[in-house]
């Protein structure tokens, strides 16, 4: 008689299906991947925006205290390199500038940083470098000693 078992017009169901999972799965893979790589690239920069941050804090945080401007200079860019690289930001991609405005007591002096965070290595992103920067301006003390300004 022409009589089919129930289990064979389920497995010829699932048959069919089969090829729609794939097609699901095809679309949905790229999203995930694109998801997860932008995930790791906004990570990226935003550890190298506080790397940054950071850097240009120290930098004219050490001049502001400093005996004199010559030596501030000097100190100031050596606190900034230092702070990136301990955040393992690389030398060749930083910029660290400070501006000692005179170096008189009660006045400003500012650091700025520039880091360009590279995403060569993601796929998908490959071809984009982010610049972040960071400036801060610290005020030189008003009541430092003159002894230690005229040093």
């Amino acid at each position: 008689m022409g009589h089919r078992p129930p289990f064979r017009n389920h497995l010829r169901a699932l048959g069919d299906e089969s090829g729609q999972a794939l097609v699901e799965a095809a679309i949905a893979i790229p999203v995930l991947l694109l998801l997860v790589f932008g995930v790791v690239a906004a990570g990226r920069i935003t550890e190298a925006k506080i790397a940054v941050q950071a850097a240009a804090r120290e930098a004219s945080r050490t001049l502001a205290v400093a005996p004199s401007e010559e030596q501030g200079m000097a100190e100031a860019l050596d606190a900034g390199h230092a702070v990136a690289a301990g955040y393992g930001l690389a030398e060749e991609r930083l910029t660290v500038e400070v501006d000692a405005d005179g170096f008189v007591r009660g006045g400003r002096v500012t650091a700025e940083v520039k880091y360009s965070v590279p995403l060569s290595d993601l796929p998908l992103l490959s071809f984009f470098d982010v610049e972040v920067s960071a400036s801060h301006s610290e005020r030189v003390d008003l009541y430092r000693s003159r002894a230690a300004v005229t040093r």
